[in-house]
């Protein structure tokens, strides 16, 4: 089993740990250190056991308040869950569209323009080629 000597509020302590878990203690440490440090800078130097506990507390209390951001994402999460659970089973009728019949008379006139369009199109390429 590794022994670690790892560093907090100033003071060194020798910590053994699982094979492997070497990086895992030492980022631990160093989230507990940086609240010891926190600690040492408002109140001054502390006895041992009282700077690890109020810098354990500091985290606990962090962890608590992270525990139920979590909570709360994963309610909201749920509810979205059973919202789209929800949409899937919703059937959606499709959207009737009315065209207006178009008047005889408008489509003659088209009729008209488009023949119109036509024979200018032909006198064009008849005098283009001659």
């Amino acid at each position: 089993m590794p022994e670690v000597i790892i560093s907090i509020g100033g003071r060194q302590f020798e910590v053994a740990c699982q094979e492997g878990e070497e990086s895992y203690l030492h980022a631990a440490a160093k989230m507990l250190d940086d609240e010891a440090q926190i600690l040492s800078d408002q109140v001054g130097r502390m006895p041992e056991a009282r700077m690890l506990l109020m810098a354990g507390l500091l985290l606990a209390d962090k962890t608590a308040s992270v525990e139920d951001q979590v909570a709360e994402v994963r309610a909201e999460l749920a509810e979205r869950e059973a919202e789209l659970a929800g949409l899937r089973n919703v059937v959606v009728e499709p959207t009737r569209v009315e065209v207006p019949v178009i008047p005889a008379s408008v489509q003659d006139g088209m009729a008209e323009i488009a023949a119109r369009a036509e024979a200018l199109a032909a006198e064009v390429e008849e005098k283009a080629a001659g």
